[in-house]
């Protein structure tokens, strides 16, 4: 079981309290609201989701800009925002972790980021940009001179961090990696005084499968919104 105290609260609104906190490098500042820089990630988040929420974003993206929010429930968007893409979510903390399994890993940074960056776009396991690397603690495995697995770290509040970008080359699969290096990540972050969390998206019964059976609980619904504000000719790209 968990052996980290810690405020689960702070995670229905993960992005806030990172930029807030750990991750307030990573941060394109705003009165009131908040995101990461645009080659690091494009989460945004506020506070509170009101009338004076959207009006800060707005003011955040400008005209025609978008927000994307990650938060435990994201209501519909107020009138002067267009609603591109909303994705049910659910958060899960790490538990009873199984015991890490003998795998051989190896740190990334910047010089795997080409190869970081086509895997991603290969496997789709959510939104990874060309400096996402440097949140820190990207473990990946190499076969043959070719990046066949990798995973990260994420988002940071007090007491968790977020493991993401778990993927695997489709030639890799069914080969218990993501499991491995799931474990390695969570194990290390129980390690040093924190506890795990992760997100998957409600339709990805698989990966949901996996996480419950190597020792992850589901604490909570999640919603992932995008948000257009204002009159704008280009399209909004899907944050999934």
């Amino acid at each position: 079981m968990s052996l980290a105290p810690s405020d689960e609260s702070l995670l229905d609104n993960p992005v806030w309290h990172a930029l807030r906190g750990p991750l307030s490098a990573f941060s394109e500042p705003g009165k009131g609201a908040l995101r990461f820089v645009s080659d690091v990630g494009f989460f945004g988040a506020v506070e509170r989701v009101d009338a004076d929420g959207w009006g800060q974003l707005a003011r955040l993206v400008g005209e025609g800009g978008v927000a994307v929010l990650f938060r435990d429930e994201v209501p519909a968007p107020p009138v002067g925002w267009k609603e591109v893409y909303r994705g049910p979510t659910f958060q899960l903390v790490a538990d009873d972790l199984d015991p890490v399994p003998e795998v051989e890993t190896t740190p990334l940074g910047k010089g795997d980021v080409d190869e970081m960056l086509a895997l991603t776009k290969l496997t789709e396991p959510g939104p990874f940009m060309a400096r996402t690397w440097e949140l820190g603690g990207y473990i990946g495995m190499y076969e043959r001179g070719r990046l066949i697995a990798m995973a990260g770290q994420r988002f940071s509040v007090p007491g968790h961090t977020e493991i993401s970008a778990v993927c695997t080359h489709p030639d890799a699969r069914r080969r218990g990696l993501a499991a491995a290096l799931t474990l390695v990540l969570a194990r290390s972050i129980r390690e040093r005084g924190d506890e795990a969390f992760l997100h998957v998206l409600e339709t990805n019964e698989s990966a949901l499968r996996l996480y419950l059976s190597i020792g992850f609980r589901v604490r909570r619904r999640m919603d992932v919104v995008a948000a257009q504000w204002g009159e704008s000719d280009t399209e909004a790209a899907s944050p999934h």
